[in-house]
């Protein structure tokens, strides 16, 4: 099985098992796989919902323009997600998906889709994915609605950390995080000056390092309550036999100083 489809295929068990031969169908459909250089669109707003993609490697953003070309990204697609099948109920995006580093997809037809909804598992599967999603943007909505720069920072890193151990792209304490601090403000809501100062903020507080897209969570407890992030919103306790993804971290870390959550 192929790195794209494992990494899929551990997060949809997060669900339920799928059975070997559910798996198969979802290997043939996944084969080829099409590379995109960094800043690449994958589709964009307005054009005819004709595909939808599963992301093998990478990180690609969903994002919407103001008519003054300000952006704002609205989900992150990371190595093992796929997009929503009922994408195809639409007749053309209303938004656009870019990547933000050099990404392998695999690019899902409607035809594929429906042939791979025909198996029960994997039919209920993907409308649990399609659930997570609207989850996550919910979250995220509180996110950038309700939290200061530090939290919201704090709960982003909080998320991205355990969507990337869930399908096994953390080591020890750190993952790849290839986000520029641009991106991260059109994602909170802030300005790149806001995001770096917080981000300076982070590491005085000895919580997170994010260096040359390289994060580092020196203390996930700490970091966790300064969000107020509960991960239940992401739904990957294990149901169907996978191991959850489990903490490097205790959750009985020292809390942060109090000036640090005023901000």
């Amino acid at each position: 099985m192929t790195d794209s489809i494992s990494r899929l295929v551990r997060r949809l068990e997060h669900c339920e098992k799928l059975p070997p031969e559910e798996r198969n169908p979802l290997e043939l459909a996944a084969s080829s796989i099409v590379r995109f250089r960094q800043r690449d669109t994958l589709i964009k707003q307005g054009a005819p919902v004709d595909r939808i993609f599963i992301i093998a490697d990478g990180i690609a953003c969903r994002y919407t323009l103001l008519p003054d070309g300000r952006r704002q990204i609205s989900a992150f697609m990371l190595p093992g997600d796929i997009c929503d099948t009922r994408t195809f109920a639409l007749a053309r995006m209303d938004h656009s998906i870019c990547a933000l580093s050099p990404v392998e997809a695999v690019q899902l037809s409607a035809a594929a889709v429906r042939k791979l909804e025909e198996q029960p598992v994997l039919s209920r599967t993907l409308a649990w994915n399609a659930v997570v999603q609207q989850s996550i943007a919910r979250e995220w909505l509180l996110n950038v609605g309700h939290r200061t720069a530090f939290e919201r920072l704090s709960h982003l890193f909080c998320e991205l950390f355990e969507r990337l151990l869930a399908v096994d792209l953390v080591r020890d304490n750190a993952c790849e995080l290839p986000l520029t601090q641009v991106e991260i403000a059109d994602t909170l809501a802030l300005t790149s000056v806001h995001v770096n100062r917080t981000l300076m903020e982070l590491r005085r507080s000895k919580l997170v390092t994010f260096q040359n897209r390289h994060l580092v969570i020196h203390d996930q407890g700490a970091l966790r309550r300064v969000a107020g992030f509960d991960p239940a919103y992401l739904h990957l306790e294990s149901t169907a036999g996978v191991e959850p993804a489990v903490s490097y971290f205790s959750a009985g870390a020292p809390r942060v100083p109090s000036n640090v959550l005023g901000q």
